[in-house]
């Protein structure tokens, strides 16, 4: 190898250098940069990849020779992306933290995609950003802690003990662009060898994409961090500032009361209301006068997608592709004059409520229905008419709409959603390693959580047919998202919606309307019984449902997104969006 190729890209010389130049024979030998990087993404691109060599084995059209070809191809590719990736991060001092860092996220994007069947995308990086301190605890058990161990432990302390060779600044930049150059070169050869494969097997496996670790992480967090350049978040936009109150409001001996239960991590497949074959809705089943939409779907897979969206006025594809933020429906209801409650027993409310009263019930001390440090959902009704007596007077007499956020079945540790006096179906997986348990074991303690939220629910129209004598009521649930229970490998939710299976995205939608509420809104549960029974609606009509129910005029109002205006047949609908002078403002 000519001398001044070696001279100036001494890691292509299979000798290393000793770390000084004077006699030390026994000081370890110094090593270039872009071994250490090389033999890192080694190790990423095979031990940290279990999970997506285990999809590609499992293709049924990459088998024997051409399979093992196409394998190794894309083995290839991946060492080579996390080549070029670490290449840029291979500087000086900065370079073992970096390489530290990048081992632990593989690590942790490994146990999590191998033990629930997860993929990771920005939105569920999102999920995790925005996870609270119990939420986080749900998830910590010793297979995490051993995977973590097994897969960062050994080349953590390989990499550790390797001295580093000190490079001059302008010999750093040759050698880590010629590095990038080096692995580009490696990739695209490879990719041009198995193209026509790989084209084909990212096309109908897409998801496959989420699995190259760590570069899925690299990517979400790019994507999540660029996120400002893509949507001006430093604008809030006003919407509905038109609103007011209609026809049903004259005169009024009651104001209404509405209140909107979100139900968290419930799947429709698993309520017997609608069909299920285990009976846990027993109280709500029990009723005559709830309206349940068997076929009613979500705006997205995970409550940091779901929640902003269906409390926009957008609709899924509208807000996925938003530039800017507009205010909410709870602004809408607000603008019109009617007194608007959040109330949290979760981990917040996604910034939908940040212009409204607010309080969380997540850190009250009660012996009963927070006996571990974690309050069940009725906590909320205990605390709720106090909350709501401190609201304007002014507000309050015109209307009152109230928003209860469940903490309901969230996963993993669905165990611990239900009270022991609720518990109809054992035996429970106790653990929040879903994949130590039988699936029996697992669908036991997420039916249970069912079961605590048919007795929540019904215990929230009990306490709004006690406020008979001083308001109108009604009661809207609709769930955030749905939940995978080991169908097929898969745990928890947050698969990107085009992937995600229905059980992920299929919700419960149950309408409550006391009589009084019927007679003024003009919407009969009988005709919403026959109506919803099979027809599709999804979160894209909640914003407009509760406008229409709470009979709120303004022109961001739209009478064929609302669930509820097929069956409205004697009061006048909210107007819809004609030529006010802000409906551009409104609809941005």
């Amino acid at each position: 190898m000519p001398h001044t190729l070696t001279r100036w890209l001494p890691f292509l010389n299979s000798r290393r250098t000793p770390s000084h130049s004077l006699d030390t024979a026994n000081a370890p030998q110094a090593w270039h940069p872009a071994w250490l990087v090389v033999l890192v993404s080694v190790w990423l691109a095979t031990a940290c990849n279990v999970p997506l060599w285990r999809e590609v084995a499992a293709l049924p059209d990459h088998t024997g020779l051409r399979g093992a070809s196409f394998g190794l191809a894309f083995a290839v590719i991946v060492a080579a992306g996390n080549v070029a990736l670490l290449s840029l991060l291979a500087w000086g001092r900065g370079l073992k933290p970096a390489l530290v860092l990048v081992v632990l996220m593989a690590a942790l994007g490994t146990y999590f995609m191998l033990s629930y069947g997860i993929v990771i995308d920005a939105s569920m990086l999102t999920n995790v950003l925005q996870t609270d301190v119990r939420e986080a605890g749900d998830l910590l058990n010793w297979r995490l802690a051993a995977t973590v161990l097994a897969l960062a432990a050994p080349p953590l302390w390989w990499l550790l003990q390797r001295p580093v060779r000190p490079l001059g600044a302008l010999r750093h930049v040759a050698h880590n662009g010629l590095l990038l150059l080096g692995a580009v070169v490696v990739l695209v050869a490879s990719l041009l060898l198995v193209f026509q494969d790989f084209a084909s097997t990212m096309r109908n496996h897409t998801q496959l994409r989420y699995l190259i670790n760590p570069l899925n992480s690299v990517y979400a967090l790019g994507h999540i961090a660029t996120k400002p350049l893509r949507i001006d978040t430093s604008t809030m936009l006003p919407l509905g500032r038109d609103a007011q109150l209609g026809a049903s409001y004259a005169g009024q001996t009651k104001p209404p009361l509405l209140v909107l239960v979100l139900g968290e991590t419930a799947r429709s497949a698993n309520f017997g209301l609608n069909g299920y074959a285990r009976p846990t809705t027993p109280l709500l089943s029990a009723r005559s006068d709830l309206v349940s939409a068997t076929n009613a779907w979500s705006c997205g897979t995970s409550t940091a997608a779901s929640l902003p969206c269906m409390f926009s006025h957008l609709g899924r594809d509208g807000f996925e592709g938003r530039k800017t933020n507009s205010e909410t429906l709870l602004d809408v209801l607000q603008h019109a004059g009617l007194a608007v409650l959040w109330v949290d027993n979760q981990s917040g409310c996604k910034g939908v409520c940040d212009r409204v009263a607010q309080t969380s019930t997540t850190a009250l001390k009660d012996p009963v229905l927070c006996p571990d440090g974690e309050c069940s959902d009725p906590i909320m009704l205990k605390v709720l008419e106090e909350r709501i007596a401190a609201l304007p007077a002014e507000q309050r007499a015109r209307g009152t709409v109230v928003v209860l956020h469940q903490m309901g079945s969230h996963g993993p540790a669905y165990y611990k959603r239900s009270d022991a006096s609720l518990k109809r179906f054992g035996p429970e997986c106790t653990s929040n390693a879903l994949q130590e348990c039988d699936q029996a074991q697992v669908v036991n303690a997420y039916d249970n959580s069912i079961v605590a939220t048919d007795h929540f629910l019904n215990a929230t129209i009990q306490w709004l047919e006690t406020q008979a004598d001083k308001a109108q009521t009604a009661m809207v649930y609709v769930s955030d998202h749905g939940e995978s229970l080991g169908e097929g490998n898969l745990y928890l939710h947050g698969l990107p919606y085009a992937i995600a299976p229905d059980v992920q995205k299929q919700v419960p939608w149950i309408t409550w309307l006391s009589p009084a509420m019927q007679s003024r809104s003009g919407v009969a549960t009988a005709c919403l019984q026959k109506d919803l029974a099979q027809r599709r609606i999804t979160h894209d009509g909640y914003f407009h449902a509760v406008l229409g129910l709470m009979d709120v005029q303004s022109t961001v109002y739209q009478a064929e997104q609302d669930i509820y205006a097929p069956c409205r047949n004697t009061r006048q609908a909210p107007m819809a969006a004609t030529t006010a002078p802000n409906t551009a403002h409104a609809r941005s």
